[in-house]
């Protein structure tokens, strides 16, 4: 698993061993980077189940201001500090070993927005559309925010939640990537 584009491209960033997280694996963030926009310009970014923080940290690779990484697991948060010194901008990134509903409370009370949503629950806990809902209903995301779910390929998301609306859905092997697009009304 490696850095696939931006400042860090190229640096091998570890995963945890076991079959207890599943990597994004290289293809597949290729492929979500590819449909959110390659490079970014000052986003800001939530990995709400960051495993090893290969997604944030690619996303502050590409150009997102900050990356927020939670998990609940000491193992987790450890790889993912690992991968960030590998970074050498620490500053960049936020790491809370934290279950994802209390996550979702932390942000809200620091008032933290986010451009960019990464959700890859572990598939037999997925509350996908319940954590989409609390979010919305805490204001953590800034409009047009991006959100991308990563299921098993045999999870129908629906095409819109509140004001969510689904714009693509790709599935890769046994993986499907799913993303939505945050337009609030007023």
């Amino acid at each position: 698993m490696r850095v696939i584009a931006g400042n860090f491209k190229g640096r091998k960033l570890n995963s945890l061993s076991g079959d207890n997280t599943r990597p994004t694996s290289d293809k597949i963030k290729g492929s979500v980077f590819n449909m959110i926009g390659p490079y970014f310009d000052d986003e800001v970014v939530l990995d709400l189940y960051s495993g090893s923080g290969n997604l944030a940290i690619e996303a502050v690779s590409r150009g997102a201001k900050k990356a927020y990484c939670f998990d609940n697991h000491f193992q987790a948060i450890s790889i993912i500090n690992e991968n960030i010194a590998l970074t050498k901008q620490g500053s960049d990134f936020v790491v809370k070993k934290m279950d994802a509903d209390k996550a979702l409370d932390w942000l809200a009370s620091n008032k933290v927005s986010f451009d960019l949503v990464f959700l890859d629950p572990p598939y037999a806990k997925q509350t996908i559309e319940t954590q989409l809902e609390k979010m919305m209903e805490l204001n953590l995301l800034a409009p047009f925010c991006k959100v991308v779910c990563e299921t098993d390929k045999f999870v129908d998301l629906p095409e819109t939640i509140n004001e969510l609306s689904l714009t693509k859905s790709q599935n890769y092997g046994t993986t499907k990537v799913t993303i939505y697009r945050y337009i609030k009304e007023d």
